[in-house]
C-alpha cells in the first residue's frame, strides 16, 4: 500500500504544524539560554585564585583519580558586619582535608585542630616572608592565608592538595538559609553571652545566624575547648550534606538555585575547581558514594606537654596520612567518634547503640 503523502494535507493543517514546531523550538532555545545564563551567573560568583606559585612543590600523587580537597573557613570580619563570637579577624576557624576515593565508593574528611602545635614552613606574606617555625596550626592562615596553610598541610602530611576551598562566614549563613535551616541536636545546655547563643537540651532546626553561632561557640558548653567545637562542626556539616543531597532539595529547582547561588558567592577556590560542573561533580560523587560512606573524623591528637591548652598530632596520624595517600579506607582504630553524613541529629537509629556509642553520639551532637 503506498504511504500517504503530506502534500495532500490541507494548507491550514500544515500551517498549524509549522507553528507548533516553531513554538517548540523557541521554547527549547529559551530554556537552553536560561540554563546557560544561570550557569554563567553561578560561575561568575566564584572567586578563583591560583596559589600554585606560593605553595611550593607538591608531594607525589600515588593514585591519580583520587581527589583531596582542603576546606578552610575564613573568619575575617571584612564586609561581614559585627564580630561573631569575638574571635580575631583573619584566622582559619575550620580546616578539613577531604578525601574522595578514586572509585568514588567512599570519602572521609579529617578535621585539623586549630590549636594544634605544628611546624610551619616558610611562607610568603603581604609584606615579605615569614620564617619557618613551631606555631599553632591556624596561625599559618593569619600569616600567609590559604597558600601558607596548603603548603603546611602538604609538608606535614605528604598528601598533595588537588583543590582548595575557602568559605566565608557571610556565605555560610546564606547557604543554611537557602535550604531552610539545618537540624542540630544539643545534648547539654549551651549558655554563651559572648556569642549570644542559648540552647536547652533538645533537637532544633537552626537558621543561618543561629547556625553560625552554634558551630563557632566554645564557651558555656562542654569543656570550652576548640576540640569540642570541632566535633560539633563535624556533626553540623554531616547534617548539612544530608539536607543538601536529600530529594527535597535536589528536586526543588528554586531551593537548589538559592543554595548554589549562596555557595558560589561565598567561596574562593583554585581555577581547576571554579567551574560549576566541577563543583557539581563532587556533589554527585558524594550522592553516588552514599551518605553512610561519607565520614568525618579528627586527626589523632594528644596533649602538648609544654602547654595544657594546646595539643599536638599523635603518632597514629602518620598511619592516617598513609591510608589517604594510598586511597585506602579508614581502619577501625581511626574511626573512634566518627560522624557519618547519613547521621541526622535526633533521628532514630535502626540498631540499638551501645552505651559507648551513645556517649560518642551525644558528644558530637547526634542525639538519638
Amino acid at each position: 500500500m503506498p504511504r500517504p503523502s503530506h502534500r495532500g494535507r490541507p494548507p491550514r493543517v500544515r500551517r498549524v504544524a509549522k507553528r507548533v514546531l516553531i513554538g517548540v523550538l523557541v521554547f527549547v532555545v529559551a530554556i537552553t539560554t536560561a540554563l546557560y545564563l544561570v550557569i554563567k551567573h553561578l560561575e561568575g560568583n566564584i572567586k578563583s585564585v591560583d596559589l600554585s606559585g606560593e605553595t611550593g612543590p607538591a608531594p607525589t600523587k600515588v593514585v591519580d583519580k583520587a581527589i583531596n580537597v582542603l576546606v578552610m573557613g575564613d573568619d575575617t570580619r571584612k564586609g561581614q558586619g559585627p564580630a561573631i563570637g569575638g574571635s580575631t579577624p583573619g584566622l582559619s576557624d575550620t580546616t578539613i582535608l577531604l578525601h574522595l576515593s578514586a572509585d568514588r565508593k567512599f570519602a572521609y574528611g579529617v578535621s585539623l585542630p586549630r590549636d594544634a602545635m605544628v611546624e610551619r614552613p616558610q611562607c610568603k606574606t603581604r609584606t615579605g616572608t615569614a620564617a619557618a617555625g613551631l606555631t599553632q596550626f591556624n596561625a599559618a592562615y593569619a600569616i600567609g592565608g590559604p597558600a601558607c596553610t596548603i603548603k603546611m598541610v602538604q609538608q606535614l602530611t605528604g598528601i598533595k592538595v588537588d583543590h582548595y576551598v575557602v568559605i566565608k562566614f557571610k556565605g555560610f549563613r546564606s547557604m543554611v538559609d537557602a535550604i531552610h535551616g539545618v537540624k542540630i541536636c544539643v545534648p547539654e545546655q549551651i549558655s554563651d553571652p559572648q556569642s549570644n547563643i542559648y540552647f536547652k537540651p533538645g533537637t532544633y532546626t537552626v537558621s543561618g545566624e543561629q547556625a553560625l553561632n552554634y558551630v563557632r561557640v566554645r564557651h558555656g558548653v562542654g569543656d570550652g575547648s576548640d576540640l569540642g567545637r570541632m566535633k560539633r562542626q563535624q556533626a553540623f556539616i554531616a547534617s548539612l550534606i544530608n539536607k543538601v543531597v536529600s530529594a527535597g532539595t535536589l528536586a526543588n529547582p528554586i531551593t537548589l538555585y538559592k543554595f548554589l547561588d549562596a555557595a558560589t558567592k561565598s567561596i574562593q577556590t583554585d581555577p581547576g575547581f571554579s567551574s560549576l560542573s566541577a563543583l557539581v561533580s563532587i556533589g554527585r560523587s558524594l550522592q553516588h558514594i552514599g551518605l553512610d560512606h561519607v565520614k568525618f573524623i579528627s586527626v589523632p591528637y594528644e596533649a602538648y606537654p609544654p602547654d595544657p591548652n594546646r595539643v599536638q598530632w599523635a603518632p597514629a596520624a602518620d598511619q592516617l596520612w598513609k591510608l589517604m595517600l594510598n586511597d585506602k579506607r579508614l581502619t577501625k582504630s581511626l574511626q573512634s567518634g566518627v560522624v557519618k553524613a547519613s547521621n541526622t541529629p535526633g533521628s532514630k537509629k535502626k540498631k540499638k547503640a551501645t552505651a559507648e556509642e551513645q556517649a560518642q553520639a551525644e558528644q558530637v551532637g547526634l542525639c538519638s
